[in-house]
């Protein structure tokens, strides 16, 4: 599995935005797709301390939120420090 996590459904445009973004990096990602698999959804909820939309994204043991909370690492400059650190 990778260090970096995306919980995902299908047909989900800010799920969609933050693949693209990490494509474009160049970072792998395992992809979850917690949409028919409630054990997957339940996983995602616990990680992400109750929070049930998607994406969830993880970076290494860090817990980035979702497509905003990884745009945002990346318009500070950010998200490379924490991909490196979790490499």
């Amino acid at each position: 599995m990778s260090n970096i996590v995306l919980y995902t459904t299908m047909f989900c445009p800010f799920c969609t935005r933050a693949k693209r973004l990490l494509e474009a990096k160049g970072v792998s990602y395992t992809e979850i797709d917690v949409g028919m698999d409630a054990g997957k959804r339940q996983e995602m909820l616990d990680r992400a301390g109750g929070r049930h939309t998607v994406p969830q994204i993880f970076i290494g043991d860090r817990h980035v939120g979702g497509s905003d909370e990884l745009v945002a690492l990346e318009q500070t400059g950010d998200l490379d420090a924490w991909i490196e650190a979790a490499i």
